[in-house]
């Protein structure tokens, strides 16, 4: 029987579909909201070391997500880990036949959650079941694997280390958090687990309050990074003596021309590290241990881009580098690999095709993930001796590729000259004079896009609105000089800059100057509603959800609510980046949405989440009591199990309805 219906999954479509060109006219009926927001139907699959074996996490309607296990040489499928009262979450390979697990619960958000994950282990044909540590602190099997009676079990602040160790043994590495509070992080340790027995054999020593760690290549502890108030210290335990040595400390937020990032070990030995110390975008170089000095070649340099991804290895030397310019791709040192990538991109030409080889091959099969602009997520196998390829899942395969937008990133100078990219999707069809929503990200100092399916912009684009998605100042991935701009720039040049957006977007006859509005989560909600604030005649009406509506509230609270921002990013991060309570006092409330409620007369839509701990839900109540004294067109909404965003997805299928309703009436295409 093939693999896929062993595994019953829903793959709409297999690779000679995914190799076929998007053709025009796929019918007048937007897809269903359901279509972009339920959970996606296939998370996730991870080869065994030798390759043999493929694990995946399976999810069904109306069942709990399942791990299996598949033997691919004779196209057998077998579960082996499933809860009566949870999903299956992270998994990893322990060696070729153990696997580890957490539990999950895609049914409750934020505020229903009443346990930690958990860590489990089981062999590969459902064997040797054991329940490693507690879920909630109470030691109890729930799954229904049943197992070996518990022993003491570890604490429930026990978590796997997603680093991948040697796979050699029925050992793995864990890490055990100190946590005084919520987003109050004290320490990790790194512990040694025999998988089978539940036992630590050994816990490695700190030099200071670790918050990271690194194995080598060979699966030994080698690098911790400290950190201490503002300061981030990277040790390195030398192996001739297995003694911490020091190598470089910074400050944690706003970094150094000095600083770097661990990146990985090489099979060789040899440190791999980001830095942007030969330039102003951040590259990957090697690291001398002998002469405590980066390299000054780069071994990867992203024009125009900091590095971001990883590299790929296998037991015995590095294949290629994983990286992340507009769209991920990789490039490969491995002449095999090279060729292989080659010939699956001539097999599926429409998408980005990443390779994932087992690390230490003894069978011919290599994990592909497929997906562009138009292509949610597809996982494939890869028969290096057959050339064949087989679909395994999708993460939505109801979505039908026709009926989606293409997205692009594009350049606009500010009014400083500082030069913005951002991301833009159009509605198939004409494409001018569109209404459109300016989409702000959240963060703010993360990088907000990349070129791939991105369920809020197209679904947005299938209503047929143009959405233009800025990475103003403040962001990061494009450069030190970009997030640096950023500082202390909340509801002034960052804002700008999102308005720039929207004027060049009018200026190219994309979107129509007198129906556009201004969306965004989190720091994006904050946008949202400065721009209503600082440029009324610019943006027709605003959707919001978790924004912050005051930087002070957010960062001292109320007695009622407890947040889960940690005191040193009060202390030290956000005096930095955002602006200090003393010195910027007039600058945060001249940039207080809260405090010119009443200056915002276009219609808005508002909606929290009564368990946010990130942005608690006073932001919002507090916001909204201020604006609809003065403004009759603010609708509320509250999801109170929700945190900081929509984690069920009947809220995303509610909300998303709403946002619907709402941008038609204001703003709607015609």
């Amino acid at each position: 029987m093939h693999i896929r219906t062993l595994l019953l999954l829903a793959c709409a479509v297999c690779h000679s579909a995914l190799a076929a060109d998007a053709a025009p006219g796929a019918g007048k009926a937007p897809p269903p909201i359901a279509d972009f927001f339920g959970n996606p139907e296939f998370t996730g699959a991870i080869l065994s070391p030798s390759g043999k074996y493929l694990a995946v996490r399976v999810g069904a309607k109306e069942k709990r997500d399942r791990l299996a296990v598949v033997e691919l040489g004779a196209n057998t499928v077998k579960v082996v880990g499933n809860f009566s009262d949870a999903d299956i979450g992270d998994f990893q390979w322990v060696n070729d036949n153990r696997l580890a697990f957490t539990a999950a619960d895609r049914d409750l958000a934020q505020g229903d959650l009443r346990y930690a994950p958990g860590l489990y282990a089981i062999n590969r044909d459902g064997s040797g079941f054991r329940q490693l540590a507690m879920r909630n602190g109470t030691p109890f099997i729930t799954s229904s694997q049943g197992g070996l009676p518990p022993r003491e079990l570890l604490p429930w602040h026990t978590y796997m280390l997603s680093q991948r160790g040697p796979q050699d043994s029925d050992y793995m590495y864990v890490l055990d958090k100190s946590f005084s509070g919520p987003g109050q992080l004290n320490y990790v340790n790194l512990e040694r687990l025999n998988t089978v027995t539940g036992r630590i054999a050994s816990s490695v020593p700190r030099p200071g309050d670790s918050m990271v760690w690194m194995l080598d290549n060979k699966g030994e502890p080698r690098l911790t990074e400290t950190r201490k108030d503002n300061v981030s210290t990277i040790y390195y335990r030398d192996p001739a003596n297995n003694e911490w040595r020091k190598l470089i400390g910074f400050d944690t937020y706003t970094g150094s021309k000095e600083a770097f990032s661990p990146l990985a070990f090489g099979p060789d030995g040899t440190l791999y590290v980001v830095t942007r110390k030969h330039s102003d975008t951040s590259a990957v170089h090697t690291y001398d241990f002998a002469t405590n000095t980066i390299s000054d070649k780069p071994l990867v340099n992203l024009q125009g881009f900091d590095f971001s991804g990883r590299l790929i290895m296998d037991q015995n030397k590095l294949l290629g580098v994983r990286y992340l310019t507009d769209a991920q791709g990789t490039v490969w040192f491995d002449p095999a690999m090279k060729a292989m990538q080659a010939d699956i991109d001539a097999k599926l030409p429409n998408t980005v095709n990443l390779l994932t080889p087992p690390s230490r091959p003894e069978a011919p099969w290599v994990l592909v993930t497929a997906f562009a602009d138009i292509w949610p997520s597809r996982t494939l196998l890869y028969n290096r001796d057959t050339k064949a390829l087989t679909a395994i899942g999708a993460t939505h395969p109801a979505i039908n590729p026709n009926q989606m937008a293409p997205k692009s990133l594009v350049r606009y100078k500010a009014r400083d000259g500082l030069d913005i990219p951002a991301w833009l999707t159009l509605p198939r069809g004409p494409g001018k004079n569109l209404p459109m929503v300016v989409l702000v990200h959240g963060g703010p100092y993360v990088r907000g896009g990349r070129w791939d399916w991105d369920a809020d912009a197209q679904f947005l684009a299938s209503r047929g609105y143009a959405v233009l998605e800025p990475e103003f100042r403040g962001s990061t991935g494009y450069g030190y000089a970009h997030f640096r701009a950023g500082w202390k720039q909340w509801g002034l040049k960052m804002q700008d800059d999102i308005a720039d957006g929207t004027r060049w977007a009018i200026a190219q006859g994309v979107a129509d100057a007198k129906r556009v509005c201004i969306a965004g989560a989190s720091y994006g909600g904050y946008a949202t509603l400065m721009g209503l604030i600082n440029d009324p005649d610019l943006y027709k009406c605003g959707v919001e959800w978790a924004g912050v509506t005051d930087i002070n509230l957010l960062r001292d609270g109320s007695w009622f609510y407890v947040s889960d921002m940690s005191d040193a990013w009060k202390q030290y991060g956000m005096p930095q980046l955002v602006g200090d309570p003393v010195q910027d006092a007039e600058q945060l409330k001249a940039t207080s949405p809260l405090l010119q409620a009443a200056r915002i007369k276009q219609p808005l839509l508002l909606a929290y989440g009564g368990s946010d701990m990130r942005v608690p839900l006073p932001h919002g109540t507090r916001f909204y009591n201020a604006i609809k004294e003065t403004n009759p067109n603010v609708e509320w909404i509250e999801y109170p199990e929700e945190g900081h965003g929509w984690a069920l997805p009947k809220n995303r299928i509610d909300f998303w309805g709403r946002v619907e309703k709402f941008l038609d009436k204001n703003i709607g295409a015609q």
